[in-house]
């Protein structure tokens, strides 16, 4: 009796692609198998270096049985030809995934350590690497921690995650490894962008999203309905389209997309900052985000007390950013802006392409059914100086979102 296979995927976009899985000493190690099984069944041909510490948490065979590979473990092994084993290996896959990546060993990485197979390896190619770190919230918070981290993306390292979670500590926040799906779909985009020339390739495109908070005392805060969906599908569908991607985002419930470079703000005046800073370096600017309009003129350093508080508040404008950054666009620069009305919705919004510099508007109604806030679709009218309005029919938001930014590559 022959037996019964599992059938492969009909994607096939890792047919013939070579990945190496490199794991370091961490509880997320039993996840790892998972991932290589997924990867073996796309097709894609899977060889595993593990650091002595990671055979701790799960066994070599393990990963030879998944990989149906040897897994190389010893700078040295005994008992077998060498060589330039280290060499060999940094040579043969097309692309390097480290799952799980410990502190320990970013920070070897970015200080050119090389002091057993792994990071030797590594130090000896020049292939592309995804990195998944997974450590204790406090590692993950620790500055130096941190600062290897983002001097690992100036290399082009692509850092995945951490996500925020229960550990095996029972300490909960940011530090758990992404899952193994998020790790095959980085994966996969990864030989999507170097398969073909994308619309956006070359270019950075920043994008905001979510609410801002204006704080009223240490307990309560001005903010609105925006749930963030809109700006994290469009910056998935800019990194997708090949641009350098970065989000800047409010407080939202959301995963901050793979393969994007994730700013987390709060007010409206770190929205500007944010913006500010990297507007210089941008080709598409898309403020998707919904900053406040006003804020309390007086922040109370305490919580306010029912039985004392006023039955008014003071408010006060905050800065207009597209406006602002509108009055210093370059030649060769896009503005998107976003526009939630509810009434006399095209006048409003053209008024704002033009006062604002805007080269494209979004409109959009929340009193549209499945439309604006807290929805995973959007109905929306596209407005731009000197043409017919385009009212686009109800549809997903990452739908939506690639067909505007295409419409932007043709613009650039």
């Amino acid at each position: 009796m022959n037996p019964i296979r599992r059938p492969a995927s009909t994607d096939m976009s890792l047919k013939g692609k070579k990945i190496i899985t490199g794991m370091t000493g961490g509880i997320a190690c039993y996840k790892i198998p998972y991932l290589v099984r997924s990867l073996v069944r796309e097709e894609a041909e899977v060889r595993v270096i593990m650091t002595p510490n990671a055979t701790r948490f799960i066994t070599p065979l393990t990963m030879e049985t998944v990989s149906n590979n040897p897994v190389a473990v010893e700078m040295f092994p005994e008992n077998r030809f060498v060589s330039t084993h280290h060499i060999d290996l940094a040579e043969w896959p097309d692309l390097f995934v480290i799952a799980p990546a410990t502190a320990n060993f970013m920070g070897k990485v970015a200080g050119g350590i090389c002091d057993d197979l792994l990071t030797t390896v590594i130090c000896a190619s020049p292939r592309p690497v995804i990195v998944a770190p997974a450590m204790n919230p406090g590692m993950w918070d620790n500055p130096v921690t941190r600062k290897n981290a983002d001097y690992l993306k100036q290399l082009k390292y692509q850092i995945i995650g951490p996500a925020e979670g229960e550990m095996a500590c029972d300490h909960w926040g940011i530090g758990r490894m992404v899952e193994p799906d998020a790790l095959l779909k980085a994966v996969k985009d990864f030989f999507k962008k170097t398969s073909k020339k994308k619309a956006l390739s070359g270019k950075r495109v920043l994008v905001t999203a979510g609410p801002c908070r204006e704080p009223l005392d240490p307990v309560r805060f001005l903010s609105n309905r925006s749930s963030g969906r809109m700006g994290h599908a469009l910056a998935r569908a800019a990194a997708e389209l090949g641009a350098e991607t970065t989000l800047v985002s409010g407080p939202t419930a959301l995963d901050a997309p793979v393969g994007v470079d994730f700013v987390s703000i709060e007010t409206t005046a770190e929205l500007f900052k944010a913006v500010s800073r990297r507007f210089k370096r941008t080709d598409v600017l898309i403020m998707a985000a919904a900053p406040a309009d006003f804020r309390p003129a007086a922040v109370s350093s305490q919580k306010i007390k029912k039985q004392r508080a006023a039955l008014s508040m003071q408010l006060e404008r905050t800065t207009d950013i597209l406006a602002t950054l509108g009055l210093k666009k370059k030649s060769g620069q896009i503005l998107v802006g976003f526009a939630v009305e509810t009434e006399n919705g095209e006048a409003n919004a053209r008024r704002k392409l033009r006062e604002k510099n805007l080269d494209l508007i979004v409109l959009n109604n929340p009193c549209d059914a499945g439309a604006a806030f807290e929805h995973e679709t959007n109905q929306v009218t596209v407005l731009s100086p000197g043409r017919r309005a385009e009212r686009w029919p109800l549809m997903a938001k990452d739908a939506l979102s690639v067909k505007l930014l295409e419409k932007v590559a043709r613009m650039l």
